[in-house]
């Protein structure tokens, strides 16, 4: 079987992120000439490659500048996206539907116009709805609003999906659809600010929070993917189903909250005590995608359970911030 990547011109927006510094990773041994969209001069994830890569700074809300940057690509993979955690989402949603919409419409354009031969449209699992079926099929993506604390964010999702549909109906753009669940992993984003639930509890934990005040009833559930395991999947999608059709790509491993709060205080070797705040909201009860059409399509299964995952997480986390702690073995 040939490499499909050889000599591939790819674009890869927000590529020195956290997902999408990753999938730059397991593009470069399949030779393809990787150019990196990144709004900031914050290279550190990609620091140890990038001379391996071709950098441009721009801020993909300006068309002009979205179109610049895909000249003579080939391949587009949208990972530029504002996220942030929940409280954030709440607090701003015209922010989160309005910058990730424009990005989306942005890039589709820059694909047109550049004659580009496919483009990976990365959605999300925030697109479905707080009362969706579970293990939640890819059919259940536009029914009622989504999950309302993350309203403005996973209508911006739904957005960019239709805009990837209609640019495929109108202009013939070969265009993948994938709708990633719970990614994390090193280089995550451990701002409070901004940061989901694994990164955020890490922190907690290592700050010595005690007692870990955990959001919510401790009862909702999660799936988590790392985001190795993740970025695969991406690429496989690309690779094998570009037919604007949206696949979840994520794991069948479900897990309460209150579970992977305290998976995290084994692994980090803390006495750290979990108190739940019921005020705050649990978000979605459960969160777990139906996976069957992505082992179907493209093959695709996660490989690296949550044990191992959240010790490579936390071992990195330790080493960048040298923290001198010994994980339990």
């Amino acid at each position: 079987m040939g490499n499909f990547w050889k000599d591939k011109r790819v674009l890869v927006a927000g590529g020195s992120g956290f997902i999408g510094s990753h999938l730059v990773e397991k593009l470069l041994p399949k030779k393809a000439k990787i150019t990196v969209v990144s709004k900031t001069n914050n290279l550190q994830n990609i620091a140890h490659i990038k001379n391996k890569l071709t950098i441009i700074k721009a801020d993909l809300t300006d068309k002009s500048a979205a179109i610049k940057a895909a000249k003579n690509q080939e391949i587009i993979i949208n990972l530029a996206a504002k996220v942030a955690g929940i409280q954030y989402n709440i607090n701003h949603p015209v922010e989160m539907f309005s910058d990730n919409v424009e990005i989306a419409k942005n890039l589709l354009e820059a694909g047109v116009k550049n004659k580009v031969e496919r483009f990976l449209a990365v959605s999300s699992a925030c697109v479905y709805p707080h009362q969706s079926t579970v293990p939640t099929p890819e059919s259940d993506g536009f029914l009622y609003d989504p999950e309302p604390t993350n309203l403005g964010y996973g209508w911006s999702k739904r957005v960019a999906e239709l805009l990837a549909r209609f640019y495929h109906l109108q202009y013939g753009l070969k265009i993948a659809i994938a709708r990633p669940f719970n990614a994390y992993g090193p280089r995550d984003n451990f701002n409070p600010k901004f940061s989901h639930v694994i990164p955020g509890l890490i922190k907690r934990v290592f700050d010595g929070e005690n007692p870990l005040v955990v959001w919510g009833s401790g009862k909702q559930t999660r799936s988590f993917i790392f985001v190795q395991d993740l970025a695969q999947g991406l690429l496989d999608a690309l690779e094998k189903y570009c037919a604007c059709d949206p696949i979840n790509i994520g794991s069948d491993e479900e897990i309460t909250i209150a579970d992977l709060a305290r998976k995290i205080i084994k692994i980090s070797g803390k006495k750290t005590k979990i108190i739940f705040d019921k005020t705050r909201p649990d978000g979605q009860p459960r969160r777990v995608g139906d996976l069957k059409k992505a082992k179907q399509t493209i093959g695709f299964q996660a490989k690296t359970k949550l044990d191992q995952g959240l010790r490579e997480t936390i071992e990195w986390y330790i080493n960048v911030l040298n923290i001198k702690n010994q994980i339990a073995k």
